[in-house]
């Protein structure tokens, strides 16, 4: 499986998209050919290396002969039905320009079907809507994610007059997504932009686990206290860590009998908690106390809170939900010269990273040989390398 990531940290644009892509590997020639099928005449597509700030990318440039359009959706789609296109490509196009005229009406308080795309209309910005489409699928991307967008600030002059940055269009497009002004006095994300990644992206997130195969800069015009450009990196899925959902619980404590602690620690365990620890604190009127604190799986709540309650002197408890992540896990058993035993196995990506013996086991050989727990443990890691090779 193929997928992407959009590092937005300078906006994004249909021009800084498509800049991206062709930077990423898709030929120009290839884009122009798939493009023709549109049968729109009077435009041209032209690509060339800049640097910013001292990065290079691909600057994109659509020249028309076209002066001026106030195409409405119908004129658009009508346009898609006509063309050469796959009939993917017609669809995901179509469908970026129908949640940009829903945006627009909702906007401009006006019917969809009355709305008129000016700017957006025009065949530029159709180019660069069908040639993000085109391009994402000869990347072969399954699965787009996004970085959160920065809007910019100030005013941007348009076909309306002179609206505030992010324009009603474009802040209409990006509610729901994760955004921010990012302190530039300038339209870093454009409503042809905001339409494409609130369509075409699966998730808005962080970086996420891959395996990356190459990164592609697209280049703007604007020249910009950062560097003007939009990251696509292309890659596969690395395999996830482990992750579950578990509780916490926790209680304060300052007038229980130290001596009751080991048997508290030992019910817990041996009722489920996946851990539990004891933490040092000072309490109200300066009294030293203690935290504690258990790790468990959620349906495990009750039984160890009822526990708490019945060993120990608190009168209530904190319960809080958290997100463990973790390796994942595998036992495997060795021979050593001190015996036979165990070791735990971590694995990311199905790449064993941590080898832990068990701790009960190594004892026991420490034991019966007479010899420090360490040495073992030592012994147990190099024959768990040998037999993983």
């Amino acid at each position: 499986m193929r997928i992407a990531y959009l590092d937005c940290f300078a906006g994004v644009s249909g021009d800084l998209l498509l800049g991206a892509i062709i930077d990423a590997g898709v030929s120009l020639d290839q884009l122009r050919t798939e493009l023709s099928k549109l049968s729109l005449p009077g435009w041209s597509i032209d690509a060339e290396r800049v640097t910013k700030q001292g990065i290079a990318g691909t600057q994109v440039r659509v020249t028309t002969e076209e002066s001026a359009a106030h195409r409405n959706l119908a004129d658009i789609v009508a346009l898609l039905v006509r063309s050469q296109l796959d009939q993917a490509v017609r669809d995901r196009a179509a469908d970026v320009f129908r949640r940009l005229a829903e945006a627009e009406a909702k906007a401009h308080g006006a019917p969809v079907e009355e709305v008129h795309f000016h700017e957006v209309g025009a065949v530029d910005a159709i180019v660069d809507v069908v040639g993000t489409v085109v391009g994402l699928r000869l990347l072969g991307i399954e699965h787009l994610t996004c970085s959160p967008i920065p809007t910019g600030t100030g005013f941007v002059d348009c076909a309306h007059g002179r609206l505030p940055v992010p324009a009603p269009g474009t802040a209409e497009l990006l509610r729901g997504l994760p955004t921010y002004g990012g302190g530039i006095e300038a339209e870093l994300t454009t409503p042809t932009g905001a339409a494409l990644v609130s369509t075409l992206c699966d998730e808005f997130s962080a970086l996420p686990l891959m395996t990356m195969r190459s990164v592609g800069y697209g280049a703007g015009t604007y020249d910009l206290p950062i560097p003007n450009l939009l990251r696509l990196f292309i890659g596969e899925p690395a395999a996830p860590l482990i992750t579950e959902q578990l509780s916490i619980i926790e209680t304060n404590i300052d007038d229980l009998n130290p001596e009751l602690y080991e048997p508290l620690l030992e019910r817990l365990l041996a009722a489920g908690a996946l851990d539990v620890f004891l933490t040092p604190i000072v309490m109200k009127k300066n009294r030293p106390g203690t935290l504690v604190t258990v790790l468990c799986e959620r349906p495990r709540v009750n039984d160890l809170t009822a526990i708490i309650l019945a060993e120990t002197t608190t009168f209530g408890l904190r319960i809080s939900e958290v997100e463990r992540r973790c390796l994942e896990r595998e036992w495997i058993e060795v021979d050593t010269q001190f015996g036979r035993a165990r070791a735990k196995l971590g694995q990311l990506a199905g790449r064993v990273i941590t080898i832990a013996p068990e701790y009960e086991g190594c004892r026991k050989l420490a034991d019966e040989h007479r010899v420090p727990v360490r040495q073992v443990y030592g012994a147990v890691q190099a024959a768990a390398r040998e037999k993983l090779g």
